[in-house]
């Protein structure tokens, strides 16, 4: 199948599912400390919240940073037993949840099990003196899971369990990242179409882009895609599989290394990609680049856009353009020791899609890092 949009689905009543976007991702980590401190550093989020021991967290230690609406936790273990132990011992840092905001957690979570859904969560009532919190969840492709987040009648920091988390002394402006555009996930061979009927069935989610090994391969290697969203386009998620190519494809890599299925990237939004950037890079995050040739005939590809093409040649930043407007990519070298978990930074100027025109220069940059890595 092509990279062409699905013709639209008749418009329901009601949404079974209603989703106000991504509440926060939470990461399970060897050093929650640490990362958190990275991401304050490299990527200029804010301290927001913390949990462990001297909150009742006995087991436990978690992070919580924000930017803007961005809102990412970082949690590691207190001993070498349990689930969180687990995890990491088996996939290393990556990302565990994916916590979407609902009006409803409790409804969310019924909605989703009758429908299918295997339960991670029950749906808890969290109190403090800050008010009341609601979450349940479903487990997902791997060990990743989404959690219903309810707190409209909640006003502290980020939930109970947690204390504001306060540093005065340190000092990190913004770099300009907004909120979660996608989250991509990879998932194993021949399972892509199962999970593709998870969230229609499930979440009541819409296939709404398909890429197949033609839109998606170079010389050595191949995957297929499909783009699933919510009714209201808040939450998309596509989901990644490999194909069949001469060499190991970056999905075979991905699953290798994080022994299973979970969370290739996390997709940040930005208004002024070119300043996200630079900014990012003054702070030491690494990006994948591609030959200078790619921007030669940029204009001619994607028509005028508002950008003067030199900064994007000097960044590597890519664009491409689809029928509602243009976007602006660039995507990073994995954040951790192994060839996992990295992140796209964005700018959409109208466009819906996500850049199949640069994906035979993206993944051929993909691959010379893999090959460095001895790893094609």
């Amino acid at each position: 199948m092509s990279a062409t949009a699905i013709k639209a689905v008749p418009v329901v009543s009601t949404d079974f599912l209603p989703l106000q976007g991504t509440d926060y991702v939470e990461f399970y980590v060897g050093n929650a400390k640490q990362a958190a401190h990275f991401y304050r550093t490299a990527f200029g989020f804010q301290p927001l919240a913390y949990a462990g021991p001297e909150t009742g967290a006995r087991n436990r230690a978690s992070y919580a940073v924000r930017q803007n609406k961005l809102t990412f936790v970082f949690t590691t273990p207190l001993a070498d037993e349990g689930p969180i132990a687990d995890h990491i011992r088996l996939h290393g840092d990556g990302v565990k949840c994916l916590a979407l905001r609902v009006d409803d957690a409790t409804s969310a979570w019924k909605e989703t099990t009758t429908r299918g859904g295997r339960s991670f969560m029950e749906p808890t009532v969290l109190k403090d003196e800050h008010g009341v919190l609601v979450l349940s969840g479903i487990h997902t492709y791997g060990d990743t899971v989404h959690l219903f987040v309810e707190r409209k009648d909640y006003t502290g920091a980020f939930m109970p369990g947690y204390r504001a988390w306060n540093t005065p002394h340190f000092q990190s402006n913004s770099t300009g990242l907004l909120y979660v555009d996608h989250c991509v996930g990879n998932v194993g061979w021949n399972q892509m179409n199962t999970w593709v009927k998870f969230y229609e069935d499930v979440m009541g989610f819409r296939n709404i882009l398909s890429f197949d090994d033609k839109d998606i391969s170079t010389e050595y290697s191949a995957l297929m895609s499909k783009v699933m969203s919510n009714g209201n386009g808040f939450v998309k998620f596509p989901i990644n599989e490999p194909a069949e190519g001469k060499k190991k494809s970056q999905v075979e890599e991905y699953l290798e290394f994080y022994k299973g299925e979970g969370v290739q990237h996390v997709a940040l939004a930005t208004a002024d990609i070119v300043t996200t950037v630079r900014d990012l890079r003054s702070r030491g995050v690494e990006f994948l680049q591609v030959p200078t040739s790619y921007y030669d005939d940029l204009l001619a590809r994607v028509g005028t856009i508002d950008e003067s093409i030199d900064p994007l040649r000097e960044l590597g930043i890519l664009v491409d353009r689809d029928d509602e407007g243009y976007l602006l990519q660039i995507f990073t070298k994995p954040v951790e020791d192994r060839p996992t978990l990295f992140f796209e930074i964005i700018q959409r100027k109208g466009a819906k899609s996500f850049g199949k025109g640069n994906f035979k220069a993206l993944f051929e940059a993909i691959e010379r890092e893999q090959e460095l890595r001895g790893n094609l």
